[in-house]
């Protein structure tokens, strides 16, 4: 089994952000980046960095595999 390229990336982040109840404001004050970059995280419009993926999963004291989950395409 190979994985195409063009499979996708989907997160768990604005469950996880309801569930600690913080706004998008706090998770990017707390992540040290802006608001626009939650919102397009959440909206899997933008792929994080492995270092800020790691830094997220920790944020909400979840392992990595538990927010993000890759969704790739079997190809032989």
């Amino acid at each position: 089994m190979v994985l195409k390229d063009n499979g996708e990336l989907e997160n768990r982040i604005a469950v996880f952000r309801a569930e600690k109840k913080w706004s998008q404001k706090e998770v990017a004050q707390k992540l040290g980046v802006s608001r626009q970059t939650v919102v397009s995280l959440e909206k899997n419009r933008y792929n994080p960095s492995l270092k800020l993926a790691f830094q997220i999963a920790e944020l909400f004291e979840k392992d990595i595999n538990e927010v993000f989950q890759y969704k790739g395409r079997e190809i032989e």
